[in-house]
């Protein structure tokens, strides 16, 4: 019998829903697990760890760790090649279809370490960019990895600590974000932001349904704000004894 090639039947028995977003994880031929997302043309097969194409860049875990080695070996000379560049590039999309895949999945955790892994790979192109416009191209998309980075802390922190360690986790995403539009001197178009009012949303609803007043982080910036330094130091300690009883 002549070995089929096509997916047909894969295609048929998962079809494609508009609405929502379609992952799940199958086992590899060789009993490995792997990421599947169905797309309106077809499924993306992803790797669970390492880089999500299962490739060893010039035998490395992830390109990203190959520039890192290039550019220590080269020192102050390195700057990225046009090649280097389109190969980033490759990287960038890879980690964001799998980060969209632990989203979806509620694996949080992973979902924050391959926001980190853009993260980083983005601080390293703005550093090593042979174009200022190739910079931008992916700057304009950190306040969203931002915001899906923030928002899986978010969740990952329910489960593990409680409400009030989500909402943590909400306040430091939003600040870094601020910081962004700082960077590039959008204060005014902060406030004003999808991503930042999703964020806020989040954080009030937890609130509300958990009971959260004030953390002992806001409580402590409050209390610096004011110049009430020995309810600082008290607060510190609360902050200290928690982190120690973890």
């Amino acid at each position: 019998m002549a070995r089929k090639e096509n997916i047909d039947r894969l295609l048929r028995e998962w079809p494609y829903d508009p609405q929502g977003i379609s992952v799940r994880k199958k086992k590899g031929d060789d009993g490995r697990e792997v990421l599947q997302m169905r797309l309106d043309l077809g499924l993306l097969q992803l790797e669970i760890s390492g880089r999500p194409d299962g490739t060893q860049p010039e035998g490395q875990e992830t390109y990203f760790a190959h520039l890192q080695k290039k550019a220590e070996a080269e020192g102050e000379t390195f700057q990225m090649s046009e090649e280097e560049c389109e190969e980033s590039d490759r990287e960038f999309v890879q980690y964001y279809h799998r980060r969209v895949c632990w989203l979806a999945l509620r694996d949080f955790d992973k979902a924050v370490a391959d926001a980190d892994h853009t993260l980083a790979l983005m601080d390293f192109c703005k550093e090593y960019s042979p174009d200022d416009q190739w910079t931008l191209s992916h700057e304009q998309y950190r306040p969203f990895v931002l915001f899906h980075r923030t928002q899986a802390a978010a969740l990952n922190a329910l489960g593990d600590s409680g409400a009030e360690a989500a909402v943590e986790q909400l306040n430091q995403g939003l600040e870094t974000i601020k910081r962004v539009f700082a960077d590039y001197e959008a204060e005014e178009e902060y406030d004003e932001d999808e991503l930042v009012t999703r964020l806020i949303e989040l954080r009030e609803s937890l609130r509300k349904h958990f009971d959260v007043g004030q953390t002992l982080q806001e409580r402590l910036e409050e209390a610096v704000a004011s110049e009430k330094y020995e309810l600082a130091a008290e607060i510190r300690d609360q902050m200290a004894k928690r982190t120690n009883a973890r």
